[in-house]
Formats: C-alpha cells, structure tokens, sequence
C-alpha cells in the first residue's frame, strides 16, 4: 500500500497543477488597464460584434440553399440559444471583471489546463475570425469596382495554385488589419469611437432597409407558387438555426473588455441583453424584409441585401446597403482586434503565455505588443489563406468555450466562497489568531456567554457544533433532503457532489447527442439498443440536473446571476455539444491538431510559469496550533505552515517552545 501511494505520488501532484484553481485578488476593479467603458461603448461593441458580414451574407445563404423564408424562425432559434449562453457569459462578466472571457471563468472554477485550452481555441478562432472578415470586406468592396482589384493583382502582382491558399495574395484584406492594428493600439477610448462612428452607420443602414424594404414587401414571394414559407419543412429550419448561431458568437467582446468598464457589475449583463436583443431582432426583420422584397429561389447569396435592390429597380439603394455592409464589417473587425489581444494578455498575465505580451503600454493603458503581434498575424493569414476551408473551425472553438463556460456557471454556483490571499490568515477561515500566546483561550458562543476551554475535547465539540450549523451552507444538501440523502452524500466536501455531476452532465449530453446523430446513420443500431441507449443517457442527463438541484446555491444579489441553474446552463451545454456533433471530420482533425500545438505550449512554458505554481512554492499563511500547557490551560501557538521538507522543523520548535513555556510556569509556581 505504501509503495503504491509512493509511486503514486508524483501523477497525483500533476493532476494538482493541472487543475489549480486561479487566485483572484480581493479587489476585482484593481487593474492595470484603463477603466474607461460606459454601458454605452459596451452595448455597441456588442452589436459590432454580432451584426456584421452575417447580416448582408448569411441570411441570403441560408434562405435560399437552406430554410427559404422559414429563414426567420431559424433565427428566433438560434436567438434563444445563444440567449442562454449569453447569461453565462454575463454572469461571469458582472461577478469576476477580469479580461480573458472564457479563458478567465474556466481558471477560476474548472482549473489551469482547461483554461489554457479554452484561450488556446479562442486565440486561434479570432485570429481566423479576423482575417475570413477580413477577406469578406476585400471582396465586397471589390464586388463594388466589379472585380478590378483582384484582376490588377492576379495580373501586374501574383497568383498562385495551391491548396487551402487563395488564388492571389488579398493585399487589402492584409493591409485594412494593420491599419486598425495601429489604430487600435492607440487606446480603449480610440477603439470605442471608431466602433461609436461604424455601428451608427450600420444601424441607420439597418433602418434604412427595413423602412424602404417592407414599402416594397410582396406577400405573394411567401405563396405557395413561390414555395411557401417553409419549403424545406422543420429539418430545414433546425439545419438553417445551427448555421445562424454563428451570427451571434460576436457578443463575447463584452466580456472580454469587463476589466476596462467603469461598472462592470451592471454594465456587462445590460449591455449583453441589449446588444443580443438588438441583434436578434436586426437579423430576424431583415430576413423578413429580404424574402418579401424578391422570391427567395432568386436571393445572390454573396450580396443578397444590395441585390435585391438592385433587381427592384433602386440602384442607389444598393449602393447604400453597401457603405452599410462595410462599415458593419469594420465593427467585426475591430471587436476580433479587440478581443484578441485581451486574451493573450490575460493568459500572458497568469504566465501561461510569453511574458512580452503582458506588457502595458503606460500611456495609452493597452497590451501594444500584443495588439500588433497578432494584428501582423491575423493580416498574414488574411493575405494568403483561403479560409472558405477554415471557416468551420470557428465553429468548434466557439461551442467547446460556450460548453466550458456553462459548466463553469454550476461549478462556481455551488462552491463556498473562498477567501483571498490578502485576506486569509489561517487555513481553516474560521479561526481567529490571537495577537500573543496567553494562558487561556476564550471562545464566544452564539449565546455569547464566555466559556473557558481547558482540553481538547471540548473544543473539538465546539468543531462538532459548527459543522452541524453549517451543513445547509453552499454546496451541501439542502434541508428537505438531508434525512433522504445524507448517509449517502453527506461525508463529500461542499461542491463536490456537484462537480461530479457537471463532469456526468457533459459525458452524458456528448453521448446522447452521438447517439442521436451517428446511431442511425454510421453506426447502424438496431431499433432496441438505439433506445435504449437514449433511455440510459438522457436518465443520466436528466438525474445530473437534479442531484445539483438538490444542494444549495449561492444567493449573490450584488450582481446578475443566471437564472434557473442547473436547467439554463444545463441546457447550453446540450445544445452547444449537438452543434459540435453536425461539424465534419475534418473540422474535428484540424482541431485535435490545434489541440496537441498546444499542449506543447503549456507543458513547455506555461505549466513552469504559472504564476499559481509559483504562489505554490511560496511560504504559506500563519496557521494556528494549540498547545495544552501541564496546567491544563490552553495556549495558541502561531507557526508559518512551510514547505514539506521544513514542517517537522516548525513542529520541533513548537514542541520546544511549548516545553520552555511549561517550565516558566512552573519555575513562577
């Protein structure tokens, strides 16, 4: 038993390091960035996010080869699915207004590996964000001078015939991401005002569209000679609300930039609901507009908005439509240029990335380095690839940080609040150290009578007490169940029981949603087992849910909460994996290759320079011993907990210092 538990020993320990838990500061509004953001800026940066390339491309696409004017609930679907990601998201952002989004609420509550994953993904999905936006901006404003740019490149520059690269180097695309790079770079505020100029263009564009649109509306392109509403039933419409979710991913800027919002605890959850609001009905009215303006078998899924006007006779309102287009994708530029760097900054800050990137600039309060590093980047990807072939992997790293980040909202729900470094002087939270040893202890009751303890036993009966008075606390089972349950859940720790369940819950939904999506197709169940094995995962889901219910929550009124937990992040996560399930394999190749670069990057630099690792090593708080003296009085030793190889030092002293004590006493005897 003894050489197993030695053997074992150093595995159990890089399991604790891969899963330490991030140390926040007492202070959440300390920061080295610039607070400096309204509910205002926040809300429109929300809306630049979401509202951009989407809006004028994806709703012609998905009309015409996917949902046809049923387009519209398609929408409302994806709304409120991405309406339950974003309560977490908001939650998060109000209670910890740190920058970093999903990288930072994963650290603080599932542990370090995860979290470095969660930001490895997230990096890598801005990054080709930017540059697909990017190149979606070249082209449509090529589209506008009928395709000289790319024709003066192809012919006076280069091109090239290579797999998974664009035909000819995209020098505007390249060239508009360093520009705003620089821009960027120049502070917060610069930033905001930019999105301030482009989101009002693009609102008064949207506004434009629907007014002029719904005046030329033909109820007769929703008939049933064109169609119908619906031509491609209730599949097309579930199909046509998997690619429309993607309209919405943008609304995670907020979060990012919470640690540069004046109040964050108010700002980040309003600005998360009217932004997503606002979105939401901008996609679902415009989609109305565009299916009635001209028959959707007829929409140009490149430049559907700008070509219905085209058809219709209104050629200056094309025009229109297109300033409109491109200053909505400047916003989604801006916020990829935004958000970015704030990720590498918050993983650069906790030392699991390069250290350069941590650096401020003490001027205009913004990581420069990073700003610029990844803006060269994102434009190089821009400049080279065709990311048409890349374009589902935004997919799976947006999804696998929405999952990760509605586990977090359970795990972080029903875990006792921890107290911080600054603030703990003991161990145990609950003891009070004295200022200097004396010859007894007294402890205050809740009758608030004095009572004088002189043994041990009577003070592990007051620990008995305490426990008792405390087994309706956060994380442990609520009162109604305790005499049904507690025999069998009553020795775990709080939020333990917890934890495991959000550990089923996503077992469980990834294997009910495989079973869904593979059992009758690739896998071929027979009729029996494919039920049965949708009874025994969906029980599994469902019985998670309500072991988590069945314990108590905490009850934060100070900032916005998600409500109904378990069920709204509970049902995030099962929609979120059913998503990732309809992505192709090769989507899920490229991933797994991303995946391994990384882990490279953490085991080689990140877990040697954590800055958790290093508090680690650290000389640890004052702890409290209790020393019984031969006149039966008892006397609190204060000692420095240290490192494993100097405790018996420590306890020796003690020892020695206890006996030295004894003999005073009774030398004054």
């Amino acid at each position: 038993m003894a050489t197993c538990s030695t053997g074992c020993a150093p595995a159990v320990r890089l399991c604790q390091r891969l899963n330490r838990l991030k140390t926040l500061d007492g202070d959440m509004m300390a920061t080295s960035l610039k607070r400096c953001l309204s509910t205002l800026d926040l809300t429109l940066m929300g809306v630049g996010g979401m509202v951009g390339s989407g809006l004028y491309v994806l709703t012609g696409t998905v009309a015409k080869d996917t949902a046809g004017p049923a387009v519209i609930i398609s929408f409302v679907f994806a709304g409120i699915a991405s309406l339950l990601a974003a309560f977490c998201y908001a939650e998060f952002g109000a209670r910890i207004p740190k920058t970093g989004s999903a990288y930072m609420f994963t650290y603080v509550s599932v542990g370090e590996v995860w979290a470095f994953l969660i930001g490895w993904n997230v990096i890598l999905e801005n990054m080709i964000g930017g540059a697909a936006v990017a190149r979606a901006w070249s082209g449509y404003l090529d589209s506008i001078f009928n395709h000289a740019i790319q024709n003066f490149t192809e012919t006076h520059i280069m091109q090239w015939n290579v797999p998974f690269l664009a035909h000819y180097p995209d020098l505007l695309a390249a060239g508009i991401l360093v520009f705003a790079s620089v821009f960027i770079s120049f502070g917060v505020q610069v930033s905001s005002y930019l999105n301030h100029i482009f989101s009002t263009i693009s609102m008064g564009v949207i506004a434009f569209i629907l007014v002029f649109g719904f005046v030329l509306a033909d109820p007769a392109n929703w008939s049933e000679e064109q169609g119908g509403f619906a031509p491609y039933g209730m599949s097309g419409i579930l199909a046509g609300s998997a690619t429309c979710f993607y309209a919405f991913v943008g609304f995670d800027v907020i979060a990012s930039s919470s640690e540069e919002a004046k109040n964050p605890q108010k700002a980040v959850p309003i600005a998360t609901a009217i932004s997503l609001g606002l979105a939401a009905t901008a996609y679902i009215l415009v989609s109305c507009v565009l299916t009635l303006m001209v028959p959707w078998r007829t929409l140009d899924p490149n430049s559907a908005l700008a070509d219905a006007f085209f058809r219709r006779g209104y050629s200056w309102a094309g025009i229109v439509v297109a300033v409109g287009s491109i200053c909505a994708m400047n916003t989604v530029l801006l916020c990829n240029l935004f958000s970015l760097p704030r990720i590498v900054y918050a993983m650069a800050e906790d030392g699991l990335f390069f250290s350069i990137f941590a650096r401020v600039n003490p001027v205009t309060k913004v990581p420069v380095n990073a700003i610029l590093v990844f803006g060269i980047l994102m434009a190089g990807m821009a400049l080279i690839f065709d990311l048409e072939a890349l374009v589902q992997f935004l997919s799976i790293g947006t999804l696998l940080a929405y999952t990760f980040v509605a586990a977090s909202v359970i795990v972080l729900r029903f875990q006792p609040e921890k107290t911080n470094s600054n603030d703990t002087t003991s161990p145990n939270v609950n003891a009070e150290v004295s200022p200097a040893p004396s010859e007894s202890q007294t402890i205050t009751e809740d009758s608030e009578e004095p009572k004088q303890y002189e043994s041990f036993s009577d003070k592990l009966q007051l620990v008995e007490r305490q426990k008792t008075r405390e087994r309706r606390g956060v994380g442990h089972l609520k009162a109604y169940w305790e005499p049904y349950l507690d025999r069998l859940l009553g020795d775990c720790e709080p939020g333990e029981v917890v934890a495991f369940c959000v550990m089923t819950l996503i077992v469980s939904s990834v294997s009910l949603c495989a079973v869904l999506e593979f059992g009758n197709g690739q896998l071929q169940f027979p009729v029996w087992c494919f039920t049965m094995l949708l009874v025994i995962f969906t029980s599994a889901y469902v019985l998670s849910l309500a072991l988590i219910w069945i314990h108590e929550p905490q009850r934060n009124n100070q900032t916005f909460q998600v409500p109904l937990v378990p069920l709204t992040p509970g049902a995030s996560i099962l929609f979120n994996v059913f998503l990732m399930m309809k992505l192709s394999l090769l989507t899920w190749i490229r991933f797994t290759v991303w995946i391994a670069i990384g882990l490279f990057v953490y085991f080689g630099y990140g877990i040697w320079h954590s800055k958790e690792g290093l508090r680690e090593l650290q000389p640890k708080d004052m702890a409290a011993r209790y020393v019984v003296l031969p006149s039966g009085s008892l006397v609190e030793t204060v000692q420095s907990v240290q490192p494993d190889g100097q405790v018996v030092t420590s306890a020796h002293q003690i020892s020695s210092s206890a006996a030295l004590t004894a003999t005073e006493a009774a030398g004054k005897r």
